[in-house]
């Protein structure tokens, strides 16, 4: 039942996503490549006083990569670029099989991808916009 209901949240954010636009407001852009299977986004965020206002995503790819930004904008539109960031760590131990379950909690729908940790050959594909995340935060506020 749970497995069924992670299904049709990836699915519901990669036929129905609700930031996959451009925006002309974006302050901070980043580009990402997963080059092993072609995935390829345009992160953009809008970022005022230290807090992610609006974002949104462009590009190609497989469904678990356009899932997962639409998924991970979900979340941090606005939170403050610290909270995006403990966010992203939180993530990225989800993928590699090391979270709690209270933890897991504060991903809200980002916990549909917690399977992909079986699948290596899907990681990438499922941390490209939160790697490409943590680059534009990165670069943008050194």
């Amino acid at each position: 039942m749970a497995d069924s209901f992670y299904g049709e949240v990836l699915a519901d954010h990669n036929l129905h996503p609700l930031h996959r636009e451009r925006i002309d407001a974006a302050n901070f852009v980043c580009k990402g490549l997963n080059p092993t299977c072609g995935d390829d986004i345009e992160l953009q965020l809008k970022i005022d006083d230290g807090v992610i206002t609006d974002g949104s995503f462009t590009g190609i790819g497989c469904a678990i990569s356009q899932a997962s930004a639409d998924i991970m904008l979900e979340l941090i539109i606005g939170k403050s670029v610290d909270e995006a960031r403990r966010l992203k760590e939180l993530f990225m131990k989800m993928i590699a099989g090391e979270i709690a379950d209270d933890e897991l909690d504060e991903l809200e729908e980002a916990g549909a991808l917690q399977s992909i940790s079986k699948m290596p050959a899907r990681v990438k594909c499922a941390t490209l916009s939160w790697k490409t995340m943590e680059k534009l935060l990165d670069d943008a506020l050194q």
